[in-house]
């Protein structure tokens, strides 16, 4: 199986290892990440404007460039997820974005949303099975607790977004499950970290992902795992909670053996 590979910007940095580790993981389960050529930001943000089309044309283009060779796009971080679909579905379903953009790119033939959008973790579960992830595993993960931090941009919104149930998601359960970990459930595993009042509101972002760190340690939790860079920041600098925070894709290289590998 071959995907078109979009990582965007902070792949490229600070979590270059999100993106090492999914790549050694992929070979190992059987699949290929084709990175898109001459990608750029996908902008971090949905724009909320409706009138915004500037700022969505970067997505439309590794849309389009996948489209035209007949793959499935898949991302990692959880941003550029969540811009990337929904901007995906603007070309679907609202015409005045979708005749703009086409009419911006001049592209060959016009593109109409026709991408399918897959985060690494739908791979996963919806391609490769999680009963076959479990068979490729060689290092289980057997006896580590471990809670899963969705934070918002992979859960809403819901009806677009489409990844899993907003209230009581359960795919990075399973997932912990498959390389043979135990699941911490606890109820602060979808609320934000405050990730986009960062900046501006330093406070209020640290409490919001304090409430995070405390709930998750309360239920017993040894670790988190997460798939996006921004919430794995602001939940390690500046919370008081010792709880590793770590992506998932580094416990799914080193459940598959391939994690050495990638750290040489």
């Amino acid at each position: 199986m071959k995907y078109s590979y979009y990582p965007g910007c902070t792949l490229r940095t600070k979590a270059k290892k999100l993106d090492d580790y999914a790549r050694a993981s992929a070979k190992a389960l059987g699949f290929e990440l084709e990175e898109a050529e001459n990608w750029q930001c996908c902008g971090g943000v949905y724009p909320l404007s409706s009138d915004e089309i500037a700022t969505k044309l970067s997505s439309v283009r590794v849309l389009n460039e996948a489209k035209e060779k007949g793959q499935d796009l898949v991302t990692l971080c959880s941003a550029c997820y969540h811009v990337v679909k929904r901007v995906n579905d603007d070309m679907k379903n609202v015409e005045d974005i979708r005749v703009r953009a086409n009419n911006y790119l001049k592209l060959d033939e016009p593109y109409l949303g026709e991408t399918e959008v897959l985060h690494f973790l739908e791979v996963i579960r919806d391609r490769i099975g999680f009963d076959e992830l479990k068979k490729k595993v060689v290092n289980p993960l057997t006896g580590k607790k471990i809670g899963a931090y969705y934070g918002c941009l992979l859960l809403r919104p819901s009806d677009i977004i489409a990844f899993d149930n907003p209230e009581n998601p359960t795919i990075i359960e399973e997932f912990i499950r498959a390389i043979g970990a135990e699941p911490v459930i606890y109820p602060y595993r979808n609320e934000c970290c405050g990730g986009y009042v960062s900046l501006k509101a330093k406070d209020l972002s640290v409490s919001m992902s304090q409430k995070v760190m405390d709930s998750a340690a309360g239920f017993g939790a040894e670790m988190l795992i997460t798939a996006c860079p921004l919430c794995q920041y602001n939940l390690t600098h500046g919370t008081d909670t010792d709880l590793p925070v770590v992506y998932f894709t580094e416990l799914l290289a080193e459940a598959l053996g391939v994690k050495e590998e990638v750290d040489a």
